[in-house]
C-alpha cells in the first residue's frame, strides 16, 4: 500500500505506510496535492514551532505571489468566518486574538467546568446503560462535547441540535481536495452558524449573562476588544476544535481498547490509569492525522530543500508512532508515562482547548468504566471517509 488519503483501506490503517515513510522517505513530495509529506516526530515538532511557516501566507503575500489561484467567490462567507478566528491567521493578528480570547477562556474557568462535565457525562452514560447500549458515538461521544460547548457559549437547549451538523459540514472544507459539493455545504454551514451567532452575540452585548459569549463580547485589554466578526469566528473555532477531536478520541479510543483487550482489562482494574490512558489513546490512533502549514521562507528539512510558496503536510499520526521517540510505538500501553505526543499541536497554534478536551475525555471514559464495566463490541465499526479528521461512523456496543 502507498500513501493514499482517499483510499478506505489506507484511512483504516495508515500506520504501515507511515513506518515505510519514516524509514525510507521521511520528507517526500506528494504530487496529487502538491504537498511535502513530513513523517518523523522531530521534524513535525520542529516545523510546528518554526516561524518560517504559517497556517496562512496572506499576511506576507498575495495568492498570486504564492502561485495560487484566488479563492472562488462563493467561498467568501466561509473564509470571512474562519479567518476571523485564530486557527488560520498568523502574528500579529493571531497574537492579539489569542491574548483576548485567553482572558475569557481561562484555565480557572475551564477547571470550574469539571463538575458540570462530570454531570453531563454521567447522565449520558446512565441513559445509554439503561437502554442496554447502542451507538456509543451518536449517544455519548457526540452529545457530550456539543452539550458542554453549548452550555459554555450559552446556546439555548432548543437550538443545540443545529451545532453538530454545522460543525461537521464546516470541517469538510479541511479535507484534502474537498469536492465542490462539500465546499458549498461548508459555505452554507458557515453562513448559517455565523448568522445565528451574530444574533446571539448582539443579545448578550445588550444583556450579558454568565456564559462565554458574554465574556468574549465584554473582554478588553487596554481598550482593545474583539470585533463582532472575531467573536463569531472564535465561537465557530471553539465548537469545531472543541468537539471534533473529543468525539473521535472517544470513538477511536474505545475501538483501540476493544482491539487490545489486555489493556482494556488493565484500565478496568485500575481507573487511576485514566490520565495516562487518555494521552496514549490520542497518540496510538490520532484523530487529527495531518496538519498543513505554508512555507513562508525557504527551509531545509532532513536534507531536502523546500521552497517558499509550497505547503508541508505534517503527519501527526506518523509522528506519534515514531520509534525514535516512543518505545515500542505500535503497542498500546495505557500506563505509558513518557508520551510527548503532538495530537494537540505545538508552538503558537497549540490547541487552546486542550485542558477542556482532557477533562471531557477523562469524565466520559471514567463514567463508562464505572457504569458499564462489561461494555463490549457488537459489530466491527467502519471508518468515515475523512483522512485529516479521522473517525468512525458508528461504534455499536452493549453494556
Amino acid at each position: 500500500m502507498r500513501f493514499d488519503p482517499w483510499s478506505p483501506e489506507f484511512v483504516a490503517h495508515p500506520y504501515d505506510v507511515y513506518n515505510e515513510l519514516r524509514r525510507e522517505r521521511p520528507v517526500s513530495f506528494f504530487e496529487p496535492t502538491g504537498q511535502w509529506l513530513i513523517a518523523r516526530h522531530a521534524d513535525v515538532n520542529a516545523l510546528l514551532r518554526d516561524r518560517r511557516l504559517g497556517r496562512s501566507y496572506l499576511h506576507v503575500a498575495t495568492h498570486q505571489e504564492f502561485g495560487r489561484p484566488d479563492d472562488p467567490g462563493f467561498q467568501d462567507p466561509f473564509w470571512r468566518v474562519v479567518r476571523a478566528g485564530m486557527l488560520d491567521v498568523e502574528p500579529p493578528v493571531h497574537t492579539r486574538l489569542r491574548r483576548l480570547v485567553s482572558k475569557a477562556f481561562t484555565p480557572r474557568m475551564v477547571e470550574a467546568l469539571r463538575p458540570k462535565v462530570a454531570r453531563i457525562a454521567g447522565e449520558l452514560v446512565d441513559r445509554f446503560a439503561e437502554r442496554g447500549g447502542g451507538d456509543l458515538i451518536a449517544e455519548v461521544a457526540e452529545p457530550l462535547p456539543v452539550t458542554v460547548i453549548a452550555e459554555m457559549l450559552g446556546v439555548p437547549e432548543a437550538d443545540r441540535h443545529l451545532l453538530r451538523p454545522w460543525s461537521a459540514d464546516i470541517c469538510g472544507m479541511y479535507e484534502l481536495n474537498p469536492s465542490i459539493e462539500a465546499q458549498h455545504t461548508a459555505v452554507r454551514a458557515a453562513e448559517e452558524f455565523s448568522d445565528y451567532l451574530v444574533g446571539l452575540a448582539r443579545a448578550r452585548r445588550a444583556d450579558p449573562g454568565d456564559d462565554l459569549i458574554s465574556a468574549l463580547a465584554l473582554v478588553a485589554d487596554e481598550g482593545d476588544k474583539l470585533t463582532e466578526e472575531e467573536l463569531v469566528g472564535t465561537c465557530v473555532l471553539l465548537l469545531n476544535a472543541g468537539h471534533e477531536a473529543t468525539v473521535n478520541v472517544t470513538g477511536n479510543g474505545w475501538w483501540s481498547l476493544f482491539r487490545n483487550p489486555a489493556e482494556l482489562e488493565r484500565l478496568r482494574a485500575d481507573h487511576g490509569l485514566l490520565p495516562t490512558a487518555i494521552e496514549e489513546l490520542m497518540r496510538w490512533d490520532t484523530p487529527l492525522q495531518m496538519f498543513e502549514r505554508w512555507v513562508l521562507e525557504d527551509i531545509t528539512v532532513g536534507g531536502v530543500d523546500i521552497p517558499r510558496g509550497t505547503e508541508v503536510a505534517l503527519l501527526f499520526g506518523s509522528a506519534n508512532r515514531d520509534p525514535e521517540v516512543f518505545a515500542d510505538p505500535d503497542r498500546l500501553d495505557v500506563g505509558r508515562v513518557d508520551n510527548p505526543h503532538i495530537s494537540f499541536g505545538a508552538g503558537i497554534h497549540f490547541c487552546l482547548g486542550a485542558p477542556l478536551a482532557r477533562i471531557e475525555l477523562i469524565e466520559s471514559f471514567g463514567a463508562l468504566l464505572r457504569r458499564a464495566p462489561k461494555l463490549e463490541l457488537t459489530a466491527e465499526p467502519s471508518w468515515g471517509p475523512g483522512y485529516i479528521i479521522r473517525g468512525l461512523t458508528a461504534l455499536e456496543v452493549r453494556v
